[in-house]
């Protein structure tokens, strides 16, 4: 744990009174996480920033009940879970390891806003969320046809991307008319705030 990134300052304004929670995770994944498969061995000099506050940031766009579609080692579904205890998560992962890792997580910080659920996102029940998310699972061409049918009518795909994102939606554009997404846009938040921003799509369901 020698490696892991010092706490930027910005963290226990994003994080509020949940920052002992946030610390607590954050030392769980620098402690176990390479060894569990769950981070590389190069993330923990960049964990808070380059995932943890990567996470956090978006936090203010989630309500309702939430879906984390490929949670894998709680990134963002953890986190975000930490930061909103007033919103209803579903971590889904399918990898048995994984589900673990993220059920120990959900006890061990008294996450009772949480349920982990093992499955693959084309198993879940459709029509069965307010919003659905993900980070770092594939390209929007693939991630909209298995996220956009868990979403109610009227909900949202909130959802974390990269620097292509902007390019990503066009190469979506045959899979964004059949599921009927409208306003699809890519924010760009934590300007100022952080040293990396997010970039989040997002786009409304039918």
């Amino acid at each position: 744990m020698s490696d892991l990134e010092q706490e930027p300052e910005i963290s226990a304004e994003l994080f509020g009174d949940r920052i002992d929670v946030a610390r607590a995770f954050t030392e769980a994944l620098a402690r176990e996480g390479e060894e569990r498969g769950l981070i590389g061995p190069l993330e923990l000099p960049r964990l808070w920033t380059r995932h943890i506050l990567n996470s956090v940031i978006a936090a203010p766009l989630f309500h309702g009940s939430v879906a984390d579609i490929g949670s894998g080692a709680g990134l963002p579904g953890i986190v975000l879970a930490i930061a909103r205890p007033d919103v209803q998560w579903t971590l889904v992962e399918p990898m048995e390891r994984r589900v673990t890792w993220l059920n120990e997580q959900v006890s061990e910080l008294g996450l009772t806003n949480t349920t982990v659920l093992r499955a693959r996102a084309e198993d879940v029940p459709p029509a069965a969320f307010d919003i659905v998310t993900a980070r770092a699972v594939s390209a929007l061409r693939t991630l909209i046809p298995i996220t956009a049918p868990l979403v109610r009518d009227g909900g949202e795909l909130t959802l974390l991307k990269g620097m292509n994102a902007a390019n990503e939606i066009e190469a979506a554009q045959k899979q964004i008319k059949r599921f009927r997404l409208s306003d699809v846009r890519v924010e760009v938040l934590g300007e100022g705030v952080l040293t990396e921003t997010t970039r989040v799509v997002r786009a409304r369901v039918r």
